[in-house]
């Protein structure tokens, strides 16, 4: 069977959880798979894998159009594929055309939905109503759409109730085993300016409204002062974002020591160092399908504290692996909080909590390593994978 993958992401140009979770995929299934991926960006090296640019005459036109201009000529070159499968809006244009274009399945794996981030407007601008009449047309006419959690399930089916529900099936997200575990080097922490000595709370994410920074700067003004806050945060979704959280940065650091901020992409190697001598990390989000990075920071034996929202209970053993926090958010798509600062001071009350006792803290990051090794391996994320291939194939 030969499968045409199209994502956005591909690495080395890897910017979030769905390109982690594309190159984790493709390296699994290509044991037992002819795999073709076709992917956005700058050529690549890889056998099995095309990169396209965007089209001279789309260069500076709405990032919603020059995608499109991408998905076109993927859609031309899956020719010969028995299925295609596409991940994220960025691509779900090439899989329906494909799948129209050459008479096959199409499956869709959701990492969002676009209805469910309206802040996606300010990157995008007109843009965004092409992306989501993209994903809802893609969804609607997908042979299967994967959804990475069962909170996401609920959410496609609520945000298309027009979707045949027998087609939405739940595969997790995984994580790499081999490549992400304890790394103990303190000199790694230290280059990094946080100190290994000292408590701290680490956060990994994009710049982006559904990952909740905002909300975790205003609850680390009650941490404990010993206690470092480590920001790894980058790709920016637009510039106001990160003029925002510059500000809020910058305000904290006035206020107390220890606030680092990491903005470059770390190797997995210093990652994994950060993540080992983390004593807790955190997943602020609002809106959050699964979170790969809450498994990385498991598989590094760190406890996680996170949103009790979209997929992340599914991950969060709550008082086994680490703490849920919880929110009551507006029904309009957006994730906000009804009350920002009842979320603010339970979020600042579990973080303080888990802090404050770092024997349970470790305890508590054993058993998200076992958890990750037990429920979360990619070999058995792409047997079901292959398993629903052959269903739509044959």
């Amino acid at each position: 069977m030969r499968v045409d993958i199209v994502s956005r992401e591909y690495p080395p140009e890897v910017y979030g959880g769905a390109g982690v979770h594309v190159a984790e995929l493709v390296q699994a299934l290509r044991r037992q798979l002819d795999v073709r991926v076709r992917c956005f960006g700058a050529p690549r090296d890889e056998e099995g894998t095309q990169a396209y640019l965007v089209p001279g005459s789309l260069t500076s036109a709405n990032p919603a159009l020059a995608t499109l201009g991408v998905d076109l000529a993927i859609a031309e070159d899956v020719a010969g594929a028995d299925l295609v499968h596409s991940h994220t809006w960025y691509a779900n244009a090439a899989g329906q055309l494909a799948q129209l274009l050459h008479g096959i399945p199409h499956v869709v794996t959701a990492h969002s939905l676009e209805p469910l981030r309206p802040w996606k407007a300010e990157q995008l601008g007109g843009g965004y109503a092409i992306s989501r009449w993209i994903e809802k047309s893609a969804f609607e006419s997908a042979d299967a759409v994967v959804a990475v959690s069962d909170g996401m399930r609920r959410d496609i089916l609520r945000c298309y109730p027009g979707l045949d529900e027998s087609r939405v099936s739940v595969i997790h997200n995984g994580i790499d085993l081999d490549r992400w575990r304890r790394v103990d080097d303190a000199d790694a922490v230290r280059a990094l300016g946080i100190d290994p000595d000292r408590p701290s709370v680490v956060f990994v994410g994009r710049i982006t409204r559904q990952k909740g920074l905002p909300y975790l700067l205003a609850a680390a003004r009650r941490l404990p002062p010993e206690v470092q806050l480590v920001l790894c945060a980058g790709a920016p979704d637009t510039p106001q974002i990160l003029e925002d959280v510059r500000a809020g940065v910058a305000s904290l650091q006035d206020e107390r020591s220890g606030v680092v901020w990491i903005d470059q992409m770390l190797g997995i190697h210093d990652l994994s160092a950060v993540l080992s001598n983390a004593t807790t990390f955190v997943c602020p989000s609002v809106y959050e399908p699964l979170g790969i990075v809450n498994l990385e920071a498991m598989a590094c034996g760190a406890p996680v504290v996170g949103t009790a929202t979209g997929g992340i209970p599914e991950v969060v053993d709550d008082g086994v692996t680490g703490r849920l926090v919880p929110i009551d958010q507006v029904h309009d798509g957006s994730g906000t909080p009804l009350d920002p600062e009842r979320f603010i001071a339970d979020l600042a009350g579990v973080l303080i909590e888990v802090v404050s006792d770092p024997a349970a803290a470790a305890a508590m990051g054993a058993a998200g390593r076992e958890r990750a090794e037990t429920e979360f391996s990619w070999s058995s994320i792409a047997e079901r994978t292959i398993a629903l291939y052959r269903s739509l194939v044959h």
